[in-house]
Formats: C-alpha cells, sequence, structure tokens
C-alpha cells in the first residue's frame, strides 16, 4: 500500500519541480521505494498500453521512442524515470524524417537536462485522470459498451497527450505526419482495442490502476481497525529482544490442543440467517458491524455488486460466506486451526519444491481437538460434527481425539460398559481414519468435565511443547511466526530451573461495539498485560487460566496432565503459567452484562473453593513472607479484602457516624469515592500510556468515565463480593456456561431481576434502607445537601447495584419495550410453579432454586447469626423513638401488646389492604398515639427489615417451617418482598422511559464505539421488521 502513495508523492513532486530533471529525480531516488514504485509503473504501462492498440494506434505508440517503445501518456515515467534512462533511449522504428525530428528534438533534451521544459508538467493530472479512466474500464469483463469507451478513452488519452503533454513545437511535427492525421479524421484511430485476456496483464491491469487511484494517507492504510492494530503490534514485537528463531528441521516439535464440548464450530447458512425476536439475523449484525470486511469479503469473492441473497445454498461461495462469519464469532473453526502448519510451511526452506520439505514441516505440528462426544455426534448426525469433519478434511496437521463407549453383553447377560479413548484424522477420501485406540479402566470424566476433557485427550498430543487455545480465541496467522522464538525460551537460563509453562499476551476482539463489551475488553487487557506481566516478573508469582499458555509437555505428563479436575475445587481448574510479551492471541470476552456477571460469579466461585482447598495452605507454608504476600493478594486475597474491606468501610463510617466525627466521616466517604472510582482503573490507565502514549490515555479513561464505566466496575465488584462470600460460606461453586454468542438485544427485566436479585439488589436496598434512617435519626449538623455530599460514595454504590443491569440494557428505556418486560414480569411473579416448571417461567420454581445453597448445618448457623443484623436495626429504630420508655432490653422485640393494632396494621400493609383504608388507618394512628408521620415511616422500615430477617430464618431452617405448616405463608410473604423490591426498582425505569431523549442519550453511551466507526447500530436495535412492517399509527 505504500508503494501505491508513491506514485502520487512523485507526481506532486513533479508539479512543484522547478530545478532541472537531474535535480528532480534526485529528490525522488532519496526515497529508494519512490524509485523502484515509479520503474514499476514504467514497465507497467509500456507492457499495458503495448498490448491493447494496433495499426495506427501502435505507430502513434512507436513514434514517441522513450525507453524501450515507452507509452506516450508516461506519467511519472516522463517527469522522473526517463530524466535517468537517457543512456537506453535507442530508436527501433525506422520512420520518416519528420518522426526523426521528433525523436532527435526530445532526445536532445533528455541529453541536455531540459526534458522538464520540453513536456508541461503542469498537465500531468489530466493525462493521469484519462490513464486512469481507461485502466477503470479495462479492469472489468469486456462487454460491448465497455468496448466502445475503452477505444474512446484511447482516444481522450491521445488528444491529451498530444496537445496538453507535449510542446508546442513536438505538437506541430505530430499534426503534419499524414499516418497519424489520416487514421485520426478517417475515425479509425483507436477504434479497435485488444482487450486483456491474459491472465497476468489482466493482474497487472488491476494493479496499476491501484497504484494510479490509490490517495489515502499512509496513516490510514489499511482502513480496518483491526488489521492496523494486529500489523501494529507483530512490527513493534519484531523489535522486542527475543531468542533467535531456528530453522524448522532443527525447531522444538508442539502441538496445539483445544478442549471442545458442543458448543459452534461453523455457522451453518440458517444459523446465519434466522432472525431473533426483533428481526435481528446474524449475517445481518455482522454486516452491520464489520461493513468493510463485508465488502472485501464480496470483492474476494468476486461479487462486489451483489448481496447475500444471490449466494446460493451449497455452493462454494456459501461455505466460504460460513467461514467468514464464523471467523467473527467465538468458534472452533477461528481458533486457527491451521496457522502453525501454514507458517511451518512457508518458512521451512524449499517448501514449493520439496515433498520432504513440507512433510518435515508436518512433522513438527499437530493439532489436537479434544471433543468428548464427537463419536456420539456422529452417530445422531449432529451438524457438529459434519463441521468437524470438514475442518479435518481441509487441515491435514488436524487429529480429533473423542470417548467412544461400547456396550458389551457379558455371559450372565447384563450389559457392561467399556470406555476407550480415540484419535482420528482424515484420509485421502475425506473419511474419518482411526490412528489410535486405547482401553480406559472406567469413565473418564470422575471430576469436572472441561479438565477431565483435557487430560484424557493429552496422550495424543505430540513433540516437547504443548499450547492451549480455547475455545473462544484466535491463533492469529502472523503472531504463529514467532512461536519458534517462544519456543527456545524453554531452552534459555530464567533462573535455577528452565521454565516449564511460557505464557502469552491476549488482546479482546469483541470489544469493539458496546461500552460494555469495551469495558470489559480493557479489564482484560490490563489483566492480561500488564497485571501478568508483573506477577511474574518481579513477583514470581504468577497464578493464571492456562489458555492460551505453553506447557513443557513432558514435564506436565507426568506430574498429572495439565488442568486439575478436582469436582468443585478446581472450577478455576488450570495451573501456574510464565510470561512471554513477544507473541499474542485474540481472545472473545463475554460482551453482555448478563455473560460478564456469570463469568465473574465463576472465577469469583472458583476463588472461594481454592481459599478452602489444602493447595492453597501449603503454598503459604512453602513460600517466603514476601512471595507469600504477593500470592495473597494477587490471587484469593482480593476477593478476601473486597469482601471484608466492602463491610469494614460501612462500619467505620457507622461508627463515626454514631460519634458525631463528621470530618471521620466525611474522609471516608472521599477516599471510598476515589477507590472505587479511580484506583481500581489504575492498572488499566497505566496499561493505555505504556500502549497508546499519555493523551491517548487520559481521552481513553475520560471517555470511559462518561459512558459510566465506574458504575460498570462496582457493579462487578458486588458480583464478586455474593459469589465469592457465598462459596466460603457454603461451598459448591460450579462451571456456568456464559455463552459465546452476538448480544446486542434487550434483557426483559424479568430475567435481570432473576439473576440480580439477590447478590445486588437485596443488598443495594438493605444499603439505602440504613442510609435513610440516618438521614432521619443519625444526621443532624448539616442540610440535606451536606448529608448527600457526605455519603455519595455509598448513594453511588446503591445506584449502581439497583440500575447498572437496566442503564447497559440495549432499548432499556423504551417506552413499548418498558410495557412489554412489565407484563413478562408480573407473569412470571404470579405463575404458579410445579413439577418440571423451570425457574424462568414461574418465580417459585425460581424461589426454590435460590435456596438450593443451603445444605449444611454449617452453613444455616453461618446464615442465621447474618440474619440477626435485621433485629438490630429494629432495636436500633424502637430504641430511637422511646416506645418502651428507658427500657433498652431485648424485650423491646415483643413490644408490644398495646401496639399490636400497629403490627396488624402493617401486616395488612403488607397483604394488599386498599389504598383508602390504609391511609384512615395511619392518620388514627398519628392522631391517637405519640408516633409521628416520620416516626410511623421509620416503624415501617424497621418491620420491613424484621420481616426479611424472619423470611431468611425461615428459609434456613426450611425444613422446621415445613413441619409446622407454615411453609406456603412464608412464601407468600416472600412473594410480596418480591414483588416490592420489583416496583421500587421498576418505577425509575418506567418514569424514565416516558421520556424519548432518555432512550436516545442511553444508546448513544452503551454503544459509543459503533457510532465513534460510524457503524449503522440503530438498524440493529430497532430490527429489521420495524423497517418492514407497517406502523400502528
Amino acid at each position: 500500500m505504500e508503494q501505491f502513495l508513491q506514485i502520487l508523492l512523485a507526481i506532486d513532486l513533479a508539479l512543484d519541480c522547478k530545478d532541472t530533471q537531474g535535480d528532480l529525480w534526485t529528490r525522488i531516488c532519496r526515497d529508494e521505494y519512490m524509485a523502484y514504485a515509479v520503474q514499476e509503473c514504467y514497465y507497467s504501462i509500456e507492457k499495458i498500453l503495448y498490448s491493447l492498440v494496433d495499426g495506427e494506434g501502435r505507430l502513434w505508440y512507436d513514434l514517441l521512442p522513450l525507453g524501450n517503445k515507452s507509452l506516450p501518456c508516461f506519467l511519472v515515467l516522463i517527469v522522473c524515470w526517463m530524466c535517468s534512462c537517457s543512456e537506453v533511449v535507442n530508436i527501433h522504428v525506422h520512420l520518416d524524417g519528420r518522426v526523426e525530428r521528433i525523436y532527435r528534438e526530445i532526445n536532445n533534451s533528455i541529453m541536455e537536462g531540459s526534458l522538464v521544459i520540453t513536456l508541461s508538467l503542469k498537465k500531468l493530472p489530466v493525462v493521469l485522470s484519462r490513464f486512469t479512466a481507461l485502466t477503470g474500464l479495462l479492469i472489468r469483463n469486456e462487454t460491448p459498451e465497455l468496448s466502445k469507451g475503452a477505444a474512446k478513452a484511447m482516444y481522450d488519452l491521445y488528444e491529451v497527450v498530444t496537445h496538453d503533454l507535449l510542446s508546442s513545437d513536438l505538437r506541430e511535427q505530430l499534426d503534419t505526419w499524414n499516418i497519424l492525421a489520416r487514421a485520426r479524421n478517417e475515425g479509425r484511430l483507436f477504434s479497435r482495442v485488444e482487450w486483456p485476456r491474459d491472465p497476468a496483464i489482466k493482474e497487472q491491469v488491476k494493479r496499476l490502476h491501484l497504484l494510479l487511484t490509490v490517495k489515502d494517507s499512509a496513516a490510514n492504510i489499511p482502513k480496518n481497525l483491526e488489521a492496523r492494530r494486529r500489523l501494529e503490534f507483530f512490527t513493534n514485537s519484531l523489535f522486542m529482544d527475543m531468542p533467535p528463531a531456528k530453522p524448522v528441521s532443527e525447531m522444538m516439535p508442539f502441538c496445539v490442543f483445544t478442549p471442545y464440548y458442543s458448543e459452534t464450530v461453523l455457522y451453518s447458512s440458517s444459523d446465519l440467517r434466522v432472525e431473533n425476536e426483533d428481526g435481528i439475523s446474524t449475517l445481518f449484525y455482522l454486516q452491520k458491524i464489520f461493513p468493510d470486511e463485508w465488502e472485501n469479503f464480496l470483492e474476494r469473492i468476486g461479487r462486489g455488486d451483489s448481496n447475500d441473497n444471490d449466494i446460493q445454498e451449497g455452493s462454494t461461495d456459501a461455505l466460504e460466506l460460513r467461514f467468514w462469519a464464523s471467523y467473527r464469532g467465538q468458534t472452533l473453526a477461528r481458533t486457527g486451526v491451521d496457522g502453525h502448519s501454514q507458517t511451518n510451511s512457508l518458512t521451512s526452506q524449499g517448501f514449493e519444491l520439496s515433498r520432504e520439505a513440507r512433510a518435515q514441516a508436518d512433522l513438527k505440528f499437530t493439532y489436537v481437538i479434544s471433543c468428548q462426544i464427537y463419536g456420539q455426534q456422529k452417530q445422531r448426525k449432529a451438524p457438529e460434527a459434519t463441521d468437524i469433519g470438514l475442518l479435518l478434511r481441509r487441515n491435514e496437521a488436524l487429529r480429533v481425539a473423542f470417548i467412544h463407549v461400547e456396550e458389551i453383553a457379558g455371559d450372565d447377560g447384563k450389559v457392561s460398559k467399556e470406555f476407550y479413548s480415540k484419535l482420528v484424522k482424515a484420509d485421502a477420501h475425506g473419511k474419518d481414519q482411526e490412528i489410535y485406540s486405547i482401553k480406559l479402566p472406567g469413565d473418564p470424566k470422575v471430576g469436572e468435565g472441561k479438565p477431565e476433557n483435557q487430560n484424557h485427550a493429552i496422550v495424543f498430543t505430540r513433540g516437547e511443547a504443548v499450547q492451549t487455545i480455547d475455545m473462544n480465541q484466535d491463533n492469529y496467522l502472523e503472531e504463529a511466526m514467532k512461536v519458534r522464538n517462544l519456543l527456545e525460551e524453554f531452552h534459555g537460563k530464567h533462573g535455577l530451573r528452565p521454565p516449564t509453562i511460557l505464557g502469552v499476551r491476549e488482546h479482546v476482539f469483541t470489544g469493539s461495539v458496546s461500552s460494555l463489551a469495551w469495558f470489559m475488553s480493557n479489564q482484560e487487557t490490563s489483566f492480561v498485560t500488564l497485571g501478568q506481566r508483573v506477577l511474574a516478573k518481579p513477583l514470581k508469582v504468577r497464578m493464571h487460566y492456562g489458555h492460551p499458555d505453553i506447557f513443557d509437555r513432558i514435564f506436565h505428563i507426568t506430574r498429572g496432565g495439565i488442568s486439575k479436575a478436582s469436582r468443585v475445587i478446581n472450577i478455576s481448574e488450570d495451573i501456574y503459567a510464565g510470561k512471554f510479551e513477544r507473541l499474542g492471541v485474540g481472545k472473545g470476552r463475554d460482551v453482555g452484562l448478563n455473560q460478564i456477571a456469570l463469568f465473574e460469579g465463576k472465577v469469583a466461585g472458583g476463588n472461594g473453593e481454592q481459599v478452602l482447598s489444602r493447595d492453597v495452605y501449603r503454598i503459604g507454608q512453602l513460600f517466603d513472607f514476601f512471595r507469600m504476600l504477593s500470592f495473597f493478594f494477587t490471587t484469593v486475597g482480593y476477593y478476601v479484602c473486597t469482601m471484608a474491606f466492602s463491610g469494614l468501610d460501612e462500619g467505620i463510617s457507622n461508627r463515626a457516624k454514631l460519634l458525631g466525627n463528621t470530618a471521620l466521616d466525611a474522609a471516608l466517604n472521599a477516599q471510598f469515592f476515589v477507590q472505587i472510582g479511580i484506583f481500581t482503573a489504575v492498572p488499566m490507565i497505566m496499561g493505555f500510556i505504556l500502549e497508546l502514549g499519555l493523551l491517548k490515555a487520559v481521552f481513553s479513561f475520560i471517555t470511559m468515565q462518561l459512558q459510566f464505566c465506574s458504575v460498570f466496575f462496582t457493579f462487578s465488584l458486588g458480583t464478586r463480593t455474593h459469589y465469592f462470600g457465598r462459596t466460603i460460606l457454603h461451598g459448591g461453586a460450579k462451571y456456568r456456561a456464559t455463552g459465546r454468542g452476538f448480544v446486542v438485544r434487550h434483557i426483559k427485566f424479568a430475567e435481570n431481576y432473576r439473576l440480580y436479585s439477590r447478590s445486588h439488589f437485596v443488598k443495594a436496598l438493605e444499603v439505602a434502607l440504613l442510609l435513610i434512617v440516618y438521614l432521619a435519626y443519625g444526621y443532624t449538623s448539616g442540610s440535606t445537601t451536606t448529608f448527600i455530599l457526605l455519603t455519595l460514595s455509598s448513594w453511588f454504590l446503591v445506584i449502581s447495584w439497583l440500575f447498572a443491569p437496566y442503564i447497559f440494557n440495549p432499548s432499556g428505556f423504551e417506552w413499548q419495550k418498558t410495557v412489554e418486560d412489565f407484563d413478562d414480569w408480573t407473569n412470571w411473579l404470579l405463575y404458579k410453579g410445579g413439577v418440571g416448571v423451570k425457574g424462568d417461567d414461574s418465580w417459585e420454581s425460581w424461589w426454590d432454586e435460590e435456596q438450593m445453597h443451603i445444605q449444611t448445618l454449617r452453613g444455616r448457623i453461618l446464615e442465621t447469626v447474618l440474619s440477626l443484623r435485621f433485629f438490630l436495626f429494629q432495636y436500633g429504630i424502637v430504641y430511637k423513638l422511646h416506645l418502651t420508655g428507658r427500657d433498652t432490653s431485648l424485650a423491646i422485640f415483643t413490644f408490644s401488646p398495646k401496639k399490636s393494632t400497629n403490627f396488624q396494621l402493617m401486616l395488612r400493609f403488607f397483604q394488599g389492604v386498599t389504598a383508602l383504608g390504609l391511609v384512615a388507618a395511619l392518620c388514627l394512628v398519628v392522631a391517637l398515639t405519640e408516633l409521628s408521620i416520620a416516626d410511623l415511616f421509620a416503624s415501617v422500615l424497621a418491620f420491613i427489615a424484621t420481616g426479611w430477617a424472619i423470611l431468611c430464618l425461615a428459609i434456613t431452617w426450611r425444613r422446621v417451617v415445613w413441619s409446622l405448616g407454615l411453609w406456603e405463608s412464608v412464601k407468600e410473604f416472600a412473594r410480596m418482598y418480591d414483588a416490592g423490591m420489583g416496583i421500587i426498582i421498576f418505577a425509575p425505569v418506567a418514569i424514565l422511559s416516558w421520556f424519548p431523549f432518555v432512550s436516545t442519550f442511553q444508546s448513544r453511551i452503551l454503544f459509543n464505539q459503533a457510532f465513534s466507526r460510524g457503524l449503522e447500530i440503530s438498524l440493529i436495535l430497532a430490527g429489521n421488521k420495524a423497517n418492514v412492517e407497517p406502523s400502528a399509527f
């Protein structure tokens, strides 16, 4: 691409030339690439134009003896190339005296260095436009209309050259040449153009057209942002210190290993075109998100003017379309199945001529996909098995390992199962060919599924190194070129022992559309670059999840494999790894808030199980003091501190409020706000500075703050705290499938409520209740504004935990969507559960599922202790209201028989007493007792907290409550609480949905990345159906 720009720069030099032709050529030769581009342009034009004309046209071409039959419109060649080639100017055509005179004049001007005077260089842009018009026609397929257009373009080129480019003397001599004059007058000049049919000539015409038409700045080439990023990193990494690569024949043989279960291998044609509820198909989404890549794809398959509807099912183009779409999703095909094999072949000496060289490259690399159920998929003819077979046929180095189950009938008639671990490849006919079959002692799946899937197939890997690539990663072709350098790190000196695991950096390729995906991408990038770099060196305590690390195969295969499969404990299954900064792979990360929450919940739960495991204890015993601290604060300690300090900050703040220490309270809130909003983003900012520079880092950070990144990270903090704490209390961490699809769709209110009710909403409302009571009874030293400023961080936490799922929900504030969400939520809330009813369909089934983690006596006791905090809250309210006189004993929890009507009033309120009766009752209470309206409101809050405590205790001791026959009442009581919480959360969303500008503002914030790239995100949000169905109005 740079070469294309050199032609335009050379023309600019010619237009601005005020020196001699020698000086001009010297200036051009200062850039050797420019000189090469000019020479290529000269020879290409000469060859192309000479092949187009015959008869008098070729005579006109032969007339100008510049170089070796160079063309009349030789553009920059006239200006510069001929300036240096005067010694090769020879006449090859016998012409009359006038022609010789013309030649002599031009030749003399070259010899004398006056070519810039003989020719009018200011007319070069006109000549350029005429010639590009000609090449623009020649790059297309020949038609009668195009042939006529090409003939006219040739004639226009002739007129411009003869009347504008040449000096007046040469022009007069040319006009008097009888042969050309007669042909022109009779209309025979360029009447027929020989259309280029030779593939080499056609390719040369296309390249020359690009040489003369590309006008983009070098800073914007290539236009595709991802291509520019990959090229930038690749070139920068070449300047880093890395071990020299050995030849392919001497390199360490290695294998790439990918665990696979039932994820998408290739998108089928039906998958690409099926529409969701908004009328959006996967193909439509990809076309709008990657418009330039879609145009390039159509050009590559020769369908530049067509669309996807013109691609017929079952054709070669349809298959290419499936691969194009799959390479942009998180599919098995995208993992770079054949990247290393291609690079080994390309870098093998003489691979094009020697079959032995290609065979040697194949011996150095294999790719093994561990698919436990591939045999079952083949038996039921699943599309995943068909697609895996397609990958096997397209990639010679690919192998598939799977578990084969055979049922054997014994002598006693009983059927037993035998398990075999098998490895297959594609034979010459495209059929599966079994390579190895190993009988196993029993069912290999006794631990966690994913690590067991890896461990059963590691025996089939070959070589001395194994690279693990996960399903959501992308092995780039250019990065595979540096694998030979990476493998040499195993032979380097890095301390007392050679390294056994080398990790590489990752780039998250799913953060290019929504701001939510961008936040996650930046967070992940800072973790897998700056964070991992520091953990590896100098701390030497790096704990990594194993992908895409390269393992010393012999070391790990003799120590139990590359993954630990212990059930529950090893949810985060992989082990220690190193760090290699010079090589990177792509990585897909979750792009929807629900996906992100599930992923972070899985990781937090896995760390909770690690805290309870013996492995962490043993590591802590063996580390020295400083490495032990580093290990603690960079792994499980992060979650411990997150959970502990979230409560510690609240405790210190409450103590400061009770003591009336306003200064301490203000300082705590200020530091907490800074800690949450800025300090958590410091690694990300440092990563931006290192990767992008200071100005871009500051701009990116400000942009992220304007897009509510602090809300997102505060919400993520709550996710980690909840799942880590639940695992510590009850254990039972489990693998959570987050999905790897494209998420730019609206999530229903009920779905968000189910996922975040217990992890965020309950805790946020608890903090809000404390803040309200503090405002009413604990804060007396200032105005409401001062109170808000003092408690800003706590209110920010409440708002983030309550409304982040709706702020980051596409179309979350559209009125029509809000109405549909309310109907769906009420239907879910009131639907009766039963056998076989899922939690997604019924509140009762979901409520039962939410209690499944309380199983052990230890967990029940701990839950009981934690629930006592709500009784302490009621104690403080009643004590503050002096309803029991000066009695501060625990007897206030039985208060008061005389006030039992008030309790019944509150109970009737929760059971849905009519609004008129409630107002009348409240008025009577205020009139007949000493309670004020504020006191009555505080009492309601106290009873809410007490009711929730009773509800938590009833759930904890479910068997006891069930035996007493009170479980159905408890269930209805819980339904009222969930209905109340839902209304509190839903009301602000509904009010904001009344204003259309709120939805527009939200879309701009949520999809700022897409708007910045000029993507038509509104079409994706609105859906196709909105464009084709008539409006109801």
